[in-house]
């Protein structure tokens, strides 16, 4: 409740400063008003607003830092998540990628080379043909092709 009613306290302090810096005018102006160019008696006194403005400015800057200071203090210790993605559940797994295709996925992991109780990488038979072949299967007559 009272983070509310400081926060619009906030936004209320800044609008009125940025109006405030806004109706000033510049150095340059005073220059105009000395020779003749403004009116110097205004409502404000000889000197025109400048002091008034000057002072309000300060005082509004003064008071939209200590809210500053304020809400960042309560917002660092509250009890509760500041944020509605801190209040969401935890993020899921990321899935698997989706397999390539013509690679199968159900292959056993391959050990490093060199650990201990490796067996050696199974060899064609001497006929030529492919290790996972059965043997009663007789291998291709090593020709050119037909051509």
């Amino acid at each position: 409740m009272l983070e509310s009613v400081l926060l619009v306290v906030h936004v209320l302090l800044a609008v009125a400063l940025i109006g405030l810096v806004l109706i000033q005018h510049g150095r340059g102006a005073d220059v105009g008003a000395a020779f003749g160019a403004g009116a110097s008696g205004t409502v404000f006194g000889a000197r025109g607003s400048a002091s008034f403005l000057t002072r309000t400015t300060a005082v509004l800057a003064t008071l939209f830092f200590l809210t500053s200071l304020t809400l960042a203090y309560l917002s660092a210790h509250r009890a509760e998540p500041a944020s509605v993605l801190e209040k969401t559940a935890p993020a899921a797994p990321a899935p698997k990628p989706a397999p390539e295709e013509g690679v199968p996925q159900d292959l056993p992991p391959v050990p490093p080379a060199g650990e201990a109780g490796e067996q050696a990488p199974a060899k064609a038979p001497a006929g030529g043909a492919p290790a996972d072949v059965p043997a009663d299967v007789p291998a291709a007559p090593a020709g050119d092709g037909g051509s």
